[in-house]
């Protein structure tokens, strides 16, 4: 089974580099960016089958982030809402910005590969 083109958008440098290197072992192909605009950027010019956005980014919330990407025309991502943040208000917000689902940091490993084992099945 081949493994999922990841986009990462996280600021902060450790948590993107440790996110990745877990991604990259499980298989994936991972591509990272630092900000929100750059991540809008980059989620508009390639082909993803999944995008894991952290909330709080600098430039453009993951909030934001989504709502680009999803008016944007062409293939959809799914969107991983990744945030420090776990309530059902917060989960509300995430929903509404065009996330597919919600994952409170520290993200649990086996949580994120449960969900992207789902993609991968179905792709």
């Amino acid at each position: 089974m081949t493994g999922l083109a990841i986009l990462l958008v996280e600021d902060h440098d450790d948590a993107r580099e440790a996110l990745r290197t877990l991604l990259e072992l499980d298989g994936h192909t991972v591509h990272t960016a630092s900000d929100g605009p750059q991540g809008i950027d980059m989620a508009r010019a390639g082909h993803f089958d999944v995008a894991l956005i952290d909330i709080g980014l600098p430039g453009a919330d993951g909030y934001e982030v989504a709502r680009r990407i999803r008016s944007h025309d062409g293939p959809q991502p799914f969107l991983v809402a990744l945030t420090g943040y776990g309530q059902p208000e917060d989960r509300k917000l995430a929903t509404e910005a065009g996330f597919d689902t919600h994952l409170v940091k520290p993200v649990d490993p086996s949580d994120l590969t449960t969900v992207l084992s789902r993609l991968r099945t179905r792709s």
